[in-house]
């Protein structure tokens, strides 16, 4: 099982920038596909971005797509996620998830992962 920490997340205005961090302890963090999910108030959690083991490959929401990047570092325990050109429609609680996998596979569904952070709040104002 992983443990994860998510941090950076606020207030910022539109086209604004921030980054959020997820740290990750217990299970070998190389081990681990990992993701951002998003979930707004009454709406579903939705998928922001995904990671391999490695960080070869990553993969996008398209709502997301050419404004944020995800990112890892193996030896920091820490996957990332870059939000520029921040629009109102981005305000949600952010997840990091983790799960557990033998491949470079990318994962974008939030019952494919088995750990989850207790999120952090982004609201970006027009």
């Amino acid at each position: 099982q992983a443990q994860l920490v998510e941090s950076g997340g606020g207030l910022v205005q539109a086209g604004g920038s921030l980054r959020l961090a997820c740290a990750a302890s217990g299970r070998t963090f190389r081990y681990n596909a990992m993701a951002w999910f998003r979930q707004a108030p009454g709406k579903e959690r939705e998928f922001v971005a995904a990671i391999t083991r490695s960080g070869g490959r990553t993969y996008y929401g398209d709502s997301v797509k050419g404004r944020f990047t995800i990112s890892r570092d193996n030896a920091k325990n820490t996957v990332y996620l870059q939000m520029n050109s921040l629009k109102p429609e981005d305000t949600a609680v952010y997840y990091c998830a983790a799960r557990a996998t033998g491949t470079q596979e990318i994962f974008v569904r939030p019952n494919e992962y088995n750990d989850w952070g207790q999120g952090t709040q982004v609201t970006v104002s027009s």
